[in-house]
């Protein structure tokens, strides 16, 4: 944590109430209920002290029945409806609290969501994203502790002011002329008592503010503490990785890490060890000083007669109570301050500014769905880069057109169907749809215009027929056809619930597992759902069997059909189906043209990537000929 000694308590105030604002308008009520359950939480001890301390001065006085029986009958009538109160508060605060949970996280979420991609695709936006996570994981810190100290604040200014109530007397009430303690009455004495008393509740939580301090400290050393225990205590042994974890026992090199990193590498657990642990006992100990003085004051006096047993009851609990409110407070301000720091990093990331411009044209509907989209003289480059990644892109496509991007790793083929979908914007040159700057449109509109089957396509642990249309509500003869369209449809006839059979077992035990292959199909439906205009095949058979591959490939001018096609690959035997295929080349389209034109150049990338895949299918076949 950069810069935490910088922080001023008025910075501090600043970003808590910022995120109070934050939360109190995602979280309607929580505050309100959390204010009623301190204020009350407070209030419940006082009310027991003040009451015993006047049934105990009748005790020891007079001993009069009908008072007694008085303030036997307030005592209980006063305690149960303040109880009452409370159990009615501390309701209504845990069923905010089961919301606040769930909304304060998504704040965060939200805002990653809501972001431009190309902002929340650079690694100083995945890493500022990650250390809020992790500092709400290890320590509760930031957005989270926003709530706790809210109501740890309240509890103390309530005891504060209820125990000052109480203990007002202690200081008003003379010992009687005549006692060997009447300097008790010296108002330098009383000076002095309180004094040391300040003193004292002051120079506490001091300490204890400072032992937290050490928490900020050492913010970057327990994320990463706490990065490995979440991966070598649960990730690590995640399903994918058991058959590893018992071939290679991989376990003996997560434990040793943890062991190392929790128990005694940990900067944490050295602080703990050192002057964290040294400023939290002192801070216990000056606060039992406290106690002790207040105890010699009060029994000094009741000694002298000042006050009965009753009053030395209400004036040792009000005054210990006292020192405790004010030790809260203060320590919650610290508190405040320390969580400021971890504030700070929440709100670099939640005013992360968007970059690409919001049009507002709307993306023309047409109904002969004639669309053409153009590149012209496109360059791109990523954020921190020093060459580009594409280089004067020129080209132009329409709507029924099948148009092959192959090229090797890095060649600019992804990043070319990033500009494509808008997820970034061209470093220099447009891209046109319809003739149109795609800038001009407006970004949800334009997004409507593509469905693409990315390689790495995530499917939720959601029923079958949701995940195909990406909605609640759907249309279910529509989610079937297109299962079946992508050669879904035996394993759809063999699923007991269909379309609301449940992907995976997250959320249902009778939910099932789906293999690569027939997630991919799942991922193809889903894109046949949408029925974009253009649609983007990212390796699309990548994880199919030969038969299933052959079966795409056959059908593929039904499941396109009068949409523009994509496609994406690195087997160039696939490509033949195509009208156009691009060959990217450093960032670049060396070649351009149909399958047997391209290969016709026979000092040209297409053909000697062709060539090299086919000797590798060539050494493949005889293989399986010797077997």
């Amino acid at each position: 944590m950069k810069n935490e000694e910088k922080m001023t308590l008025r910075e501090a105030f600043s970003l808590n109430f910022r995120a109070f604002r934050i939360l109190r308008q995602s979280c309607p009520g929580l505050f309100e209920s959390v204010f009623c359950d301190a204020v009350l939480t407070a209030l419940l001890p006082y009310i027991g002290i003040y009451f015993s301390a006047r049934i105990l001065n009748e005790l020891s006085g007079s001993r009069r029945p009908e008072v007694l029986w008085r303030w036997v009958l307030l005592t209980v009538s006063v305690t149960a409806a303040a109880a009452l109160l409370k159990a009615i508060a501390l309701r209504w605060k845990n069923s905010k609290e089961e919301l606040y949970w769930q909304k304060g996280y998504f704040v965060n979420s939200k805002k990653m969501l809501a972001m431009d991609f190309c902002v929340m695709d650079e690694q100083s936006t995945q890493d500022l994203y990650s250390q809020i996570l992790q500092n709400s994981m290890w320590g509760g810190w930031g957005l989270t502790q926003v709530r706790s100290i809210f109501e740890r604040i309240i509890g103390g200014l309530c005891s504060v002011v209820s125990a000052l109530a109480l203990s007002v007397g202690l200081f008003l009430v003379p010992v009687p002329a005549d006692s060997s303690f009447a300097f008790l009455n010296s108002p330098w004495f009383v000076l002095a008592f309180l004094g040391i008393l300040v003193l004292i509740t002051v120079v506490s939580p001091m300490c204890a503010t400072k032992a937290d301090s050490y928490w900020v400290k050492s913010a970057e050393s327990s994320r990463f503490s706490n990065r490995l225990f979440s991966f070598f205590g649960f990730t690590m042994h995640a399903a994918e990785r058991m058959l590893d974890m018992r071939m290679y026992s991989q376990q003996d090199i997560g434990t040793a890490y943890l062991l190392k990193e929790n128990h005694t590498g940990s900067l944490t657990a050295r602080y703990a060890a050192g002057p964290m642990g040294g400023l939290a006992a002192l801070s216990a100990a000056i606060s039992t000083m406290f106690t002790g003085f207040a105890y010699l004051f009060v029994c000094l006096k009741a000694w002298a007669g000042a006050f009965g047993v009753g009053s030395v009851t209400q004036y040792v609990g009000a005054i210990t109570a006292l020192a405790t409110g004010i030790f809260n407070l203060m320590k919650n301000v610290g508190d405040l301050k320390n969580n400021g720091a971890f504030l700070k990093t929440t709100f670099e990331f939640l005013d992360l500014p968007d970059r690409m411009y919001q049009g507002t044209l709307t993306t023309e509907k047409r109904a002969d769905r004639q669309y053409e989209v153009e590149f012209r003289d496109v360059s791109f480059r990523y954020p921190g880069a020093e060459n580009d990644a594409l280089r004067h892109l020129s080209m132009k496509f329409k709507v029924g057109e099948r148009l092959a991007v192959v090229g090797e790793n890095g060649s600019g083929k992804t990043t070319f169907i990033k500009l494509l979908c808008r997820l970034y914007d061209p470093t220099e040159g447009e891209i046109l749809l319809n003739g149109i700057d795609i800038r001009k449109y407006k970004y949800e509109d334009y997004l409507q215009v593509f469905a693409v089957v990315f390689q790495d396509f995530q499917l939720l642990a959601f029923p079958l027929g949701q995940n195909v249309a990406a909605s609640q509500n759907y249309d279910r003869e529509r989610a079937e056809k297109c299962l079946r369209m992508a050669g879904f449809g035996e394993r759809l006839d063999s699923m007991p619930k269909g379309l609301d059979t449940c992907l995976y077992r997250e959320f249902e035990e009778d939910g099932v597992e789906v293999s690569g292959g027939e997630g991919q199909k799942i991922a193809l439906a889903r894109a046949l759902y949408k029925d974009a205009p253009f649609i983007v095949l990212d390796e699309p058979t990548a994880a199919l069997d030969p038969v299933a591959e052959y079966e795409v490939y056959s059908n593929f001018d039904r499941l396109v059909g009068d949409k523009t096609a994509i496609y994406i690959s690195h087997r160039l035997s696939s490509c033949r189906f195509c009208d156009e295929i691009a060959v990217f080349d450093g960032g670049q389209i060396v070649q351009q043209g149909s399958h047997e034109s391209l290969l016709a150049e026979q000092d040209g990338k297409y053909a000697e990537l062709w060539h090299a895949q086919a000797q590798h299918y060539a050494k493949e076949k005889e293989r399986e000929e010797i077997f």
